[in-house]
């Protein structure tokens, strides 16, 4: 009869620790499907680009660079340089850059001599053709003008190794550069609803995009913008463990106490 009980509470002790172990397993289970990147649909080629379109927004810092056929005569067009900091994975050290210029909140740089001009909103191209205009051929013969912004960086935050704010040196990046930047995805890391929100004018915009996708080539943020905020969201699973921790730790607790009452009994 002892033995028959003593049989009986260890099947039933068995199947409680396979009963664990099963959900440990399936729980643990990712498919590839769910993680491998860029698996899905055909790239339609005739609406993938290349090109990027830079937009200044304020707050922006932009470094305008003026030279003309009379190199004096561009001088004052010119801010002062000023050392800075340089501590890029390539170069680390001290070198001389333009003071840049601050777009501010109504969207305008003062500019040498020719004062208040209006920045935000227009690309590259639209603010260069404008200087030039204005500055050619009153003030000078043939000038060339370059512009970079250089504070540009997006920030990059939830389920991802490295969060953070990222800048970025040449302006052209992928949000794949971007999560690159940041490590990666966690495998915990949804890779099918990405939110990427954007300033454009006075408006805040929300997209979603899916890594898994071929189709992110042609996504109106597959190329960033400055001060874009990415958000990789935890998958279910992930947030399910975070919340079950705590009973899981009682679980795991409570099987340990049936190991002890089971040895005691066997005994």
């Amino acid at each position: 009869m002892l033995f028959s009980q003593k049989k009986k509470i260890m099947s039933i002790f068995y199947r409680v620790i396979f009963s664990f172990l099963f959900l440990i397993t399936i729980t643990s289970c990712v498919s590839n499907k769910k993680i491998a990147y860029l698996q899905n649909d055909t790239i339609n080629q005739k609406k993938v680009s290349n090109i990027y379109t830079t937009i200044f927004k304020p707050d922006d810092l932009l470094q305008i660079t003026v030279i003309a056929d009379d190199i004096k005569a561009a001088i004052p067009f010119n801010l002062p340089t000023v050392s800075v900091n340089i501590t890029a994975p390539d170069r680390i050290g001290q070198e001389r850059q333009l003071i840049p210029y601050l777009v501010d909140s109504k969207g305008n740089i003062d500019f040498p001599v020719l004062g208040s001009i209006k920045v935000a909103g227009k690309t590259r191209e639209e603010v260069i053709s404008l200087l030039k205009s204005k500055l050619s051929p009153r003030f000078l013969k043939n000038p060339t003008i370059n512009i970079r912004i250089t504070n540009f960086k997006v920030n990059i935050f939830g389920d991802v190794r490295r969060p953070g704010a990222y800048t970025i040196p040449n302006e052209r990046v992928t949000i794949l550069d971007a999560l690159s930047l940041a490590g990666d995805l966690n495998i915990s890391g949804r890779r099918d609803n990405i939110l990427v929100t954007r300033e454009e004018g006075d408006e805040k915009k929300e997209y979603r995009i899916d890594l898994r996708s071929k189709n992110i080539y042609t996504s109106p943020v597959f190329y960033l913008q400055q001060n874009d905020n990415i958000y990789v969201e935890h998958n279910y699973a992930r947030i399910q463990s975070a919340s079950n921790n705590s009973n899981r730790s009682l679980f795991i607790s409570i099987t340990g106490l049936l190991i002890t009452i089971v040895s005691l009994l066997i005994r």
